[in-house]
This record gives C-alpha cells, structure tokens and sequence, in this order.
C-alpha cells in the first residue's frame, strides 16, 4: 500500500511539473545551457553554479558552467555563440563592444545583449604579512599575480600601475592558482577583481597570516582618472579573517549576458528568475545582495536582449530606446 502511495504520488508530481513545463513558451530553446564564469576560487563561478542549479531545477533546462579566463573570455565566447550565457564587467565588456578586445582584437562583439545586473566588482590585494609588504608603494618592483589572462584583474591592475608609474612583473594565472603562488613565495602579492567574499581570498587568509592592502585617497584618484567608468567602493570589515578594517578600493559592475540568437522567451524566464529568486540567489555568493532590478541602468551601452527588456518594462522600469 505504501508503495501504491508513493508511486501515485510521484506521478501526480510528475505530471504537475509537465504541466508547469508546458505553461512556458519553449519554441527554439536549447536543450542544454552554459554559462561561462571563470577561475575555480572566483566569484564568477561560485554564482554561477548556484545559479546554473536554479535554472535546472525551476525551467526544466539542463545548465552547468563552464571554467573560463573570465570576462575577457566570455565576451568572445557568447560572441562566437560558442556560449550560450556568460558573466562579463562592464569594462571589459566595453572594450570587446569597441573592437578593442584582447581575446579577439578588431572585433565589433555587437552580438552580445545583456540580460541583468549581478554585482560590483571590487579590485583587491593581498600579500603575505611576512613580505613586509603595506601599501601599493611597496609593491614597486616586486612581482604581482593578476588571476587570470583574461579576467577583469589582469585588464585594469596593469593599467593602474603603468598609470601609477610603477614598475611591477606580472603573471598570470587561476585565482586559487595564483593564492597558491603567493603562500609558495612565487609572487610578492597576489591582486585581484571579484565579488566578495572571494574564495580564494578567504581561503587564503584562513591558512595563512595575510594583509588586505587598502588603498589611500591619492591610490584611488590615480585609479579613478585612468579608467572612469569604475567607481569607489569599501569592502566592509571582517569579510576576510583577521581584517578588522574596511578596505578602500574601486569596482565595476558585473552584468550576465547572452547571444542575440537566444530565444526571446528563454531570456525573460532567466531574468525573472535571476531578479525574482533573491534568497536563492544570495545562497550561491553573498555578492546577489546586489542582484536587483534596480541596477538595470549600470549598463550604458549594450543593448539589452528583447525578453530582458521585456521583463524589466512590464515590472516598471524603463529601458532607453537606444537600449533596446
């Protein structure tokens, strides 16, 4: 009898969610969903696999994440539409919609739409406090771990140094690659952009006895005036073991982004599901507590995908012309 019970109870779930299923508009959609993140230890991929596990579970859709250099990255692969979805910042992002690129240079990625906002990313640094290493001064001359090739860090810490008139060795390498580097003494810091709490951060700094390096004033302005579209932010205290101080820093925003060719209907459901699962958003990374509508108008210039556009119009908020 407990099995006759079961077994109907599972066929009424079944059918339930078939019928759920079938509520939604599926023409033209994939059978499969990748969406590409970045370096094991990085936010990117925290985020991303808890909101891969989302979609399979609420759209019926089989979605996993794809390890990446990061934005860079991303930004080609959904414009090659060898991706279906991925996670860029902003500047990057920016870069790749000019043809400035360094994964493709030349390239117009004119076929990427945006679909919502996720997070900032704020840029970090860390060293070891045996270095001797407190402030970004000291680092002149010392060799320094970006993350990634093409990942955010490895685009603008460059710059600011170069900006800063620093002159630094930079390698490149995954984020826990590169925390790893630093506990073996093959870098002198280790440099980084990603939401908080970065995992290869708080990794770090739990094995380790280390010094999230604070920007001053001065360090952020220089920052500021090389790239504008990046803007201040403060990493609050004791997000990172033994960091009893709020870290002064600069961010960029972070957007999820799909190829023009995704299906209308399939970009509204990612959208809604992404702006109306909050909670289940913040239990993939801390850093959703800024994945909310509202931030729609941190993207400037890419258009974005018609069933996003949808969604946030028919909740109240209005895309420009030029956006759409």
């Amino acid at each position: 009898m407990k099995f006759i019970t079961k077994s109907v109870l599972a066929l009424a779930m079944a059918g339930s969610f078939a019928l759920a299923a079938t509520a939604q508009d599926k023409t033209g959609w994939p059978d499969t969903m990748t969406i590409g993140t970045g370096s094991q230890g990085g936010a990117y991929f925290a985020y991303g696999s808890g909101f891969a596990g989302l979609i399979s579970e609420k759209l019926g859709l089989n979605a996993s994440v794809e390890i990446t250099g990061g934005p860079g990255q991303n930004v080609t692969l959904v414009q090659t539409n060898d991706l279906n979805m991925g996670f860029v910042t902003m500047g990057p992002a920016y870069d790749a919609w000019t043809g400035k690129s360094e994964v493709m240079p030349g390239v117009e990625h004119t076929a990427v739409r945006a679909l919502f906002p996720m997070y900032q990313t704020p840029l970090q640094a860390a060293v070891l406090a045996s270095s001797g290493i407190k402030s970004f001064k000291d680092m002149e001359g010392k060799r320094i771990g970006v993350g990634p090739a093409s990942g955010t860090s490895a685009a603008y810490w460059p710059r600011y140094f170069e900006a800063a008139g620093m002159n630094v060795t930079i390698s490149s390498a995954g984020a826990s690659d590169t925390a790893g580097q630093l506990k073996d003494g093959l870098i002198d810091a280790f440099v980084y952009a990603a939401g908080v709490p970065t995992g290869a951060y708080t990794q770090l700094a739990v094995e380790n006895d280390v010094i999230f390096i604070s920007m001053t004033e001065e360090e952020r302005n220089t920052f500021l005036e090389a790239e504008p579209a990046m803007s201040t932010f403060t990493i609050p205290a004791n997000t990172y073991e033994d960091q009893p101080d709020p870290i002064e820093t600069v961010s960029l925003w972070n957007f999820a982004i799909a190829h023009e060719s995704v299906p209308d209907s399939l970009a509204y459901e990612i959208t809604k599901l992404a702006m109306d699962e909050h909670e289940r958003m913040l239990q993939a990374h801390q850093a959703a507590a800024e994945t909310l509508p509202e931030h729609f108008d941190k993207n400037s210039f890419m258009p974005f995908h018609p069933g996003a556009a949808k969604w946030f119009e028919e909740n109240g908020y209005t895309i420009a012309e030029e956006l759409k």
